[in-house]
């Protein structure tokens, strides 16, 4: 269904990633004024870096499980995705000449996995609709009489506007514009935010400089995780992670990471278990450690009996102690299937995928509009929602774009 109105008005909408876009395209078809802001050189700089490696657009999830992802918001974001789900943005894609697949994980990703000719159709496509496209336009927040602020490579600038979208981002990749310098403006408005936090993010981990200089960047697959989600229910997944100069990352831990990072903050620690060897029960390795030597060192002994070698292997030493082929056989084996990891922090923000916090949803209707500031929105990544890494933050940020954009189009008609 297509939304209309018969007296155009002008819209402003800051910030040029997946959100502003969306809610850009939105209110766009509605035959409004869109002027887009973006503080960079060009829009959707993040969107790019996200797909260096391969644009994991969305995920394959039945919809319910999809929706679960995101965790106490299930609800709320759920309902932005009963508009515009996994599907949808397939299709969405598709309308650029964009085929997409879903990979052996259920991830979603364009055929040739590249983010830029996505990026480059929706851009052209917004200016041949009419939308104005601002870069180098940084929003500071609002003057005396209720413009929007802007400081621009020719000075300061003021933009009056009839309604107002809002999708900065959140707080991490600074450098690509996601620097959260609208929660100042924001918090003297007196809008209710939650702290910003990091999400998707490794955790430091007190490895010894031996350890570290050796085995830095090396993956370690396959893995079991088990630790204790915050509702004190234990959890297991399966994956890969790698070793860094300062701890542990990898999509292994960034699904599991909100839990580890609110159970550092609640209990000021946290312990994550490995099993480094999956494929194999511990009845069965105490059989093999049992095994006689012959004269072989513990680290060969590890390698010939269990397959167990490389950064693994280290690890092991790294965690049990340099003597640890003096340790029993059955302490051996038991550290093997549930090696301890102490975690020390979560990785800062600047350099983490995503972060959780933001604005508050209760401080919102249900089309994202501020309840105190009528015909200003909020999209995206600076709202108070998560999710894991799988296509899921970008869907939602989609989603939020279009609610944000109908909930324009909804209160420019309504006046």
């Amino acid at each position: 269904m297509t939304l209309s109105s018969t007296a155009p008005r002008r819209v402003a909408i800051i910030g040029g990633g997946p959100a502003g876009l969306m809610a850009a395209e939105t209110v766009r078809a509605a035959g409004h004024q869109v002027d887009v802001y973006e503080a960079k050189g060009s829009p959707g700089r993040k969107f790019l870096i996200a797909g260096k490696g391969g644009l994991n657009l969305t995920h394959s999830d039945a919809h319910d499980v999809f929706v679960a992802r995101y965790r106490e918001r299930a609800a709320e974001v759920g309902a932005w995705l009963a508009d515009f789900d996994g599907p949808a943005l397939r299709d969405w894609a598709l309308g650029f000449g964009v085929e997409t697949y879903v990979g052996s994980s259920g991830r979603v990703f364009p055929v040739d996995r590249k983010a830029a000719p996505l990026l480059r159709g929706w851009v052209r496509r917004l200016k041949e609709q009419g939308v104005r496209l601002h870069v180098q336009h940084r929003w500071t927040g609002w003057a005396d009489d209720g413009a929007l602020r802007f400081e621009t490579p020719e000075g300061e600038v003021t933009v009056q506007a009839d309604a107002v979208v809002l999708a900065m981002g959140g707080g991490s990749w600074p450098q690509l514009g996601s620097d959260a310098a609208w929660v100042a403006p924001l918090a003297a408005r007196g809008i209710d935010m939650a702290p910003l936090q990091s999400a998707n993010c490794g955790f430091d981990v007190d490895w010894t400089a031996y350890f570290r200089d050796r085995q830095a960047g090396a993956p370690l697959k396959p893995l079991v995780a088990h630790w204790i989600a915050l509702d004190g229910q234990p959890r297991t997944l399966q994956g890969e992670c790698v070793i860094s100069a300062d701890g542990i990352e990898g999509s292994l831990i960034y699904a599991m990471a909100a839990d580890l990072r609110d159970t550092l903050a609640r209990d000021g620690a946290v312990t994550l278990h490995l099993d480094l060897l999956p494929g194999q029960t511990e009845a069965q390795l105490l059989d093999k450690l049992q095994r006689p030597r012959q004269g072989r060192s513990f680290g060969e002994h590890l390698r010939r009996q269990l397959g167990l070698g490389g950064v693994k292997s280290a690890l092991l030493f790294e965690v049990l102690g340099k003597d640890a082929g003096q340790l029993p056989a059955d302490r051996i084996a038991a550290a093997l299937k549930r090696l301890p990891l102490s975690l020390l922090r979560p990785r800062p923000m600047a350099e983490v995928i995503s972060t959780a916090g933001g604005v508050r949803l209760e401080a919102l209707d249900a089309q994202l509009m501020l309840r105190q500031m009528p015909g200003t929105f909020c999209a995206g990544e600076m709202l108070d929602w998560e999710a894991p890494t799988g296509g899921y933050l970008l869907t939602a940020c989609f989603a939020s774009g279009l609610r944000a954009g109908r909930g324009v189009i909804e209160y420019l008609q309504a006046r």
